[in-house]
């Protein structure tokens, strides 16, 4: 029994590990949060995630694609234009952070409230 316990994943137990597994990763929350409002272009990107080196974004970029939460669309211009774009998967986040918004927002007014 224990070892077959031992052999259970992360997310076999608690299936919100699977949801942090693909936006807990350093960045790619706020990745996927600021595709929320519609598709953004690198530049754009790395001008709303102060701190995020180039490589990093391309990085999580990459990852979030591999994982069908978003999608890289280039277009037939020149210069070539690439956009990042939530696909549907990536899009049903929004429920989970409409919820830990409010968490969060709970979460500081209680502190705040014990502070004060």
């Amino acid at each position: 029994m224990k070892r077959e316990a031992q052999r259970q994943r992360p997310e076999d137990i608690c299936p919100v590990t699977r949801a942090m597994s693909l936006i807990g990763y350093k960045w790619a929350g706020l990745v996927v949060w600021q595709l929320m409002d519609g598709p953004k272009r690198h530049g754009e990107l790395l001008r709303a995630l102060p701190g995020i080196s180039p490589k990093t974004l391309t990085d999580r970029l990459r990852e979030l694609e591999g994982e069908r939460v978003l999608e890289r669309r280039v277009f037939a211009e020149v210069p070539p234009r690439v956009e990042y774009e939530l696909t549907d998967r990536g899009r049903s986040l929004y429920e989970v952070y409409e919820a830990m918004v409010r968490w969060a927002e709970a979460d500081q007014a209680g502190h705040a409230d014990r502070a004060g």
